[in-house]
């Protein structure tokens, strides 16, 4: 299987660097893992409504233009399905089982995802109704990754 998680904005902090490193370790035993940074845009303080849709929209054309037509894509939103970890093992292993070997992941900036992103998705993911900064998203999403592959095989992992 080949996933991608294509996020917005850089990673600076080293504690959050290191432990995606580990789950980048991890997961190379299950599937091939591709990380893509774009760069988020610069925006005021304060913005109107149409300025938050074009810094969105700008974020999401750098996303889509990483996705290739025959890949899967999820997106994290606040608004999207919750699922136990079981439940995103098996999507995984669905996905697997039915030829759909490439999985991209997507973690938009701040503001979101734009609408062209979200038209995009095959199943838009909730982890949680809170708000997380979406570096530590990157980590949490690829803990969970790993835990749905130890899940689907069998192997122990903490509960």
């Amino acid at each position: 299987m080949n996933i991608t998680i294509v996020s917005v904005g850089k990673l600076k902090e080293k504690y959050l660097k290191q432990g995606i490193d580990e789950y980048k370790k991890r997961l190379s035993a299950y599937a091939k893992l591709t990380l893509i940074e774009v760069p988020d845009e610069k925006a005021p303080e304060s913005m109107s409504a149409a300025e938050m849709e074009e810094v969105k929209r700008k974020e999401g054309d750098r996303i889509l233009a990483h996705i290739a037509p025959d890949t899967f894509v999820i997106t994290l939103e606040i608004q999207g399905n919750m699922l136990t970890s079981e439940q995103l093992a098996k999507k995984l292993d669905d996905l697997a089982t039915y030829g759909k070997s490439k999985i991209a992941f997507i973690i938009g900036g701040s503001l979101g995802t734009s609408k062209e992103v979200e038209s995009r998705s095959d199943l838009a993911l909730s982890f949680s109704k809170m708000t997380f900064p979406h570096q530590v998203m990157r980590l949490l999403l690829l803990e969970q990754i790993y835990r749905g592959f130890r899940i689907n095989r069998g192997e122990p992992y903490h509960k």
